[in-house]
């Protein structure tokens, strides 16, 4: 079977934070959209969100024929999928909702339809055990905000095929998103697995004491995350063992994985630590609300991204180096 790659309508179920970034990008790029969502207040949640969105994408580009004017809903989720050239769930994280829905979009998709879903960590084999045609069943892990970041994991389950992980990468790069291929189903995939270790070292610096929300933030900000926005890790890493590279910090700094600096399990969510938490990141607010901060940034990645594009060309490294 050849899996359908060329996008014309695609259909977005659940209307959250992370489903209506994936209406935005799709409109953004020229598509029409039909999203579900059994909430009452759906439709006008998701076009909010997307109104609010609206204005840094159109500062970094529209495609042709965009418009937000190009959403519809759908009552049902039959009618969601029936006549979408790609489907996109977004449905909260719990297996079974996920095997139920996932049952009923494949029953009334068409069989060369691409079904992705959103999920963060949980394993499509799973998931997908009652969907008709798994073959065609990919995860597709975006990152918030979807409409700004173009990094998705794919993740395909052991009935998965090759082709259907080419074609959900193909029309995710049609999308302006950069897909990363996750080899192997492994709970978290690479990038929540990395950030659920910082996290989990955050939580207990708060709850030990150590620093507030605001200054672990700000040693992000102000120090590695820097270097994370064009560099990575272990491309920082091979530099800072100077001329001899990686092997020669692998020597050097190794050892220092054996001391005791990190904590593996996370700590115990008390009540104080969770206000301590809220508390701080209150403090970090300020009077703004969310929605300016989302604007605020969608701004600053649109900055960023920019300048390191700017200082690629003026490099000569290529976007995908």
């Amino acid at each position: 079977m050849t899996f359908l790659s060329d996008v014309k309508t695609f259909a977005a179920l659940g209307g959250g934070v992370i489903g209506s970034g994936w209406v935005t990008r799709a409109l953004a790029h020229g598509l029409d959209v039909v999203a579900w969502d059994p909430a009452p207040n759906a439709e006008a949640t998701i076009r909010q969100r997307v109104a609010n969105a609206w204005p840094a994408l159109e500062k970094q580009g529209l495609a042709p024929g965009a418009s937000p004017e190009r959403l519809r809903m759908a009552a049902t989720i039959e009618a969601c999928v029936a006549d979408a050239d790609f489907i996109q769930e977004s449905a909260p994280e719990r297996l079974e909702l996920k095997r139920e829905l996932h049952e009923a979009i494949s029953a009334a998709a068409r069989p060369d339809v691409i079904i992705a879903s959103s999920t963060s960590g949980l394993l499509p084999s799973e998931f997908y055990a009652s969907a008709r045609h798994p073959e065609r069943c990919v995860v597709g892990h975006p990152f918030n905000p979807v409409y700004l970041l173009p990094l998705v994991e794919v993740v395909g389950g052991q009935h998965t095929r090759v082709q259907a992980i080419e074609t959900a990468s193909d029309v995710y790069r049609r999308l302006g998103m950069r897909p990363l291929h996750v080899r192997k189903e492994v709970p978290g995939f690479i990038a929540d697995r990395l950030l659920e270790a910082l996290w989990r070292e955050a939580l207990h610096l708060v709850n030990d004491g150590v620093a507030t929300t605001g200054e672990i933030d700000d040693a992000i900000r102000y120090g590695a995350g820097l270097r994370w926005s064009f560099m990575g890790t272990f491309l920082t890493y091979t530099l800072a063992g100077g001329q001899a590279g990686m092997r020669h910090f692998m020597q050097q700094f190794g050892p220092a994985l054996q001391l005791p600096w990190t904590y593996l399990p996370a700590p115990a969510l008390t009540d104080k630590l969770i206000d301590d938490v809220v508390d701080g990141t209150a403090e970090q607010l300020g009077t703004h609300s969310i929605a300016a901060l989302e604007r605020y940034r969608d701004d600053a990645l649109l900055a960023v991204m920019a300048a390191v594009k700017h200082t690629q060309q003026a490099h000569g490294i290529a976007a995908d180096d």
